[in-house]
């Protein structure tokens, strides 16, 4: 029990040799000259203007909520052989789902009605944005 009572000599003492307080030079190959470390880690404070607009993307929940649901209407309508889009895709992930812990296979119809579903309404949504955009911008 006495060796618990004592401490490692350098952790419960003061007496740790601090960092010298002077400035170090770093002399690398790539540095031309040496240059003291404080002077490299100061930022510039020079401002930048720049003409890009910060909000870019320019979200509008519109676009989002008439894209999508601008193809959902045609992409359920019964075109292939009886079948809609929407429905053969979501009876693919059914499928898919009934044999949870295997992945689908790669010659599985999800992947292309998958592929098709989302391909048509990224569509529409980047179509929409530029209607919306446009519109509200008077390009057209």
């Amino acid at each position: 029990m006495a060796a618990a009572a004592s401490t490692v000599v350098g952790l419960g003492t003061s007496s740790l040799s601090l960092a010298s307080p002077r400035r170090t030079n770093i002399n690398l190959g790539f540095i031309k000259s040496g240059v003291p470390a404080t002077m490299q880690t100061r930022r510039s404070t020079a401002r930048f203007t720049c003409s890009f607009q910060r909000d870019w993307l320019r979200t509008d929940l519109n676009v989002i909520g008439f894209g999508l649901i601008g193809w959902l209407a045609p992409s359920s309508v019964p075109a292939i052989n009886g079948d809609s889009l929407t429905g053969l895709f979501f009876q693919s992930i059914g499928t898919e789902l009934s044999h949870f812990p295997t992945g689908p296979a790669l010659n599985s119809p999800f992947w292309l009605w998958m592929v098709c579903w989302h391909l048509g309404l990224f569509l529409c949504l980047t179509f929409g944005q530029i209607g919306f955009k446009g519109r509200s911008e008077d390009y057209f």
